[in-house]
């Protein structure tokens, strides 16, 4: 299940409008307002451990705040039960991030400012713990030499169905389906997104989303055919064929990049030199020198 939620959910917050909803939406922070999300960048880079990848996903954006540089980091958790230590997990991810900056050729003087958000998926409560020091016995003691740190946590079973109604957007949609679904509501939430004229490709997304969970057995024959024929009706399956067809294209692309760096990790391992490595796999230096941490 781990695996039909990477795939999926990295496809939805690849979205650049999904993306600007999950923040504006559930990050109630003030500077959320001063992002100018027309001219944010994904990166294609992930700082996530090999021993974690089967559970957790990452997606990481560039933004002006400001006018200033920023990065807003999304650890997506896929695992059933909660992680107690999570807080400690991020930390060693942005570490890792700032790392890789400061090893580029051109050097920051200063680091920029990141914010991670952790998306939990799961059944169970949220419980670990979202600052650090209440992971460290007597974390008091050390006074301001103490570590200081905290993620921001989106759990999506801590939103009743009422409030995710509320809000009426695909992202609200989403966390529905995922925590309260009903193929009824569903089918009328999402007709009501086509009446407010959301964004399309967000919604083609959506549709590709049940698709994904369909597919996996998630969703039944006859709920599937629902949702379909809502498409239909609003005109939208020429879109959603070709937007299905691109993510399936973007997909592949995706499929031989992570094939190179695994190619490349076990060239490393097997203590080839990076030159020859970098000739196979076409991967710069940079990329292959991140692969060593």
């Amino acid at each position: 299940m781990a695996n039909v939620h990477d795939l999926g959910y990295s496809l939805l917050f690849s979205n650049k409008v999904i993306f600007k909803q999950l923040l504006e939406t559930f990050v109630k922070e003030p500077w959320v307002s001063e992002i100018d999300f027309e001219n944010i960048e994904k990166l294609n880079k992930t700082f996530i451990s090999k021993k974690h990848r089967k559970h957790e996903s990452d997606l990481i954006y560039k933004v002006k705040l400001k006018e200033q540089t920023a990065y807003i980091v999304i650890l997506m958790e896929f695992q059933s039960t909660v992680q107690p230590f999570m807080a400690v997990r991020v930390l060693h991810y942005m570490m890792s991030f700032y790392l890789d900056l400061i090893n580029q050729k051109s050097k920051p003087k200063k680091l920029p400012p990141v914010f991670p958000i952790v998306l939990y998926n799961g059944k169970d409560k949220w419980t670990a713990p979202v600052e650090i020091k209440d992971l460290i016995q007597d974390h008091e003691l050390l006074g301001d030499f103490g570590i200081q740190f905290k993620y921001f946590k989106i759990a999506e079973n801590e939103f009743s169905a009422e409030s995710l109604l509320k809000i009426q957007k695909v992202i609200s949609t989403i966390f529905f389906a995922e925590v309260h679904y009903d193929i009824d509501v569903l089918l009328a939430e999402i007709t009501s997104l086509f009446k407010k004229e959301e964004d399309r490709h967000a919604l083609s997304l959506l549709s590709n989303w049940f698709k994904h969970l369909y597919e996996n057995e998630r969703i039944t024959d006859a709920d599937f055919e629902k949702l379909s024929q809502v498409y239909y009706n609003e005109g939208e399956f020429g879109m959603l064929v070709e937007s299905i067809r691109e993510e399936k294209r973007n997909l592949f692309k995706q499929g031989k990049s992570e094939e190179k760096f695994e190619i490349a990790r076990s060239m490393l391992e097997e203590g080839l030199a990076i030159e020859l490595i970098m000739k196979i796999t076409k991967l710069s230096k940079a990329e292959i020198e991140q692969l060593k941490s």
